[in-house]
């Protein structure tokens, strides 16, 4: 099955019927929202209060026992103060129901989970702070932490072998490379994963090892105004590339899709890791690795969106949101080096010192 026959295609129609039968919700206003393979749903139901209906794609779907664990991480987050969204049970109190649904592609199994809509505005829309930035590396730290007391008798769940986007998987990025074929940037990539198998690799047991929620970017990340000129974290959104990982994973797939955005990429690093280390401060081996895992993770995203436009061509807006800058920053900061990189960052998170 193609990616493009995976992604779910609801009508607003067969929307309005799954809440109504497993919410007993009466959808008076439905609104799709963006989504890279999954599809989702604003749901504003005449019964009051703001949801979003999720719908995973038929690939996911299958495996039942990875998106109840990521569901009961986003509960179990937010029971601990931390403002990540969570799900509503259905009627039967089951947090999510496999539909078989006919979206043009025959009928196939989709896992439909009801979610709370958050308030705020995604952080790629705001101009970012160093403060609301050293609070973005803060709230990442706090939340792998966090989860290290998780329990839940499929945590094994978490260990998904193979996860293309997961940091390990890095040198698994050969096979796509043909998608950035005449393009300059393709030697860029293909030295940044040489140097990963030879700089990284090697250092992977002195990492301190956690759960990742894996895509701590500026679309799931939302804030609201705190003050006159002020924001702060008022939601974390996506729970679906959670895995089994590293610390400094975390940190290097945050400080990456802030950079996006950002008009001096190179300076967000600094109150990233000065946020990060106020919680959990990195050792060595961890810092050392820090600039070539940012690089990394920019391969990820631009071999992937590639290779997802091509499947997915009505999607491209979306799915190379990030790509469209990335190459940019990718050849900046290679061209840059470790050294002058790692300087800048040190003498940024420096000047947070005393928050």
């Amino acid at each position: 099955m193609s990616a493009k026959e995976s992604k779910p295609n609801l009508s607003d129609s067969q929307v309005s019927e799954i809440s109504k039968r497993l919410y007993g919700l009466t959808a008076s206003i439905i609104r799709s929202l963006p989504s890279y393979d999954d599809q989702n749903f604003y749901v504003a139901p005449s019964e009051g209060g703001e949801y979003v209906l999720k719908v995973m794609n038929s690939a996911d779907s299958h495996n039942i026992a990875l998106i109840e664990l990521q569901t009961h991480s986003m509960n179990f987050l937010h029971q601990r103060g931390l403002p990540a969204q969570t799900a509503f049970p259905t009627l039967t109190g089951q947090l999510m129901s496999l539909e078989e649904i006919d979206c043009g592609f025959g009928m196939q199994k989709y896992l439909v989970r009801l979610l709370a809509y958050l308030p705020g505005t995604t952080i790629s829309k705001i101009t970012c702070s160093p403060r609301i930035l050293y609070d973005v590396g803060k709230m990442a730290a706090t939340l792998d932490t966090v989860l290290l007391q998780l329990e839940h008798p499929n945590l094994s769940a978490f260990q998904r072998e193979n996860f293309i986007w997961n940091l390990t998987s890095v040198p698994l990025l050969n096979q796509y490379l043909h998608v950035m074929d005449g393009d300059p940037a393709q030697k860029v990539v293909k030295a940044v994963i040489e140097q990963y198998q030879i700089q990284v690799m090697p250092k992977l047991p002195l990492f301190r090892k956690c759960i990742n929620h894996g895509d701590f970017n500026d679309h799931n990340l939302l804030v609201k105004p705190d003050g006159p000129s002020k924001y702060k974290i008022s939601g974390i959104l996506d729970f679906g590339d959670m895995s089994c990982g590293y610390f400094i994973f975390e940190l290097a797939i945050t400080i990456m899709y802030m950079m996006i955005e950002n008009p001096n990429p190179v300076d967000v690093g600094g109150p990233l890791v000065a946020g990060w280390e106020s919680v959990f401060p990195l050792n060595e081996a961890e810092r050392d690795s820090l600039y070539l895992l940012v690089l990394c993770r920019f391969c990820q995203s631009l071999v992937l969106a590639r290779h997802a436009v091509i499947q997915q061509p009505e999607n491209e807006e979306y799915l190379m949101i990030t790509a469209r800058t990335g190459v940019q920053h990718l050849s900046r900061l290679w061209e840059l080096g470790k050294e002058y990189v790692e300087r800048v960052w040190s003498q940024s998170a420096a000047q947070f010192s005393q928050p």
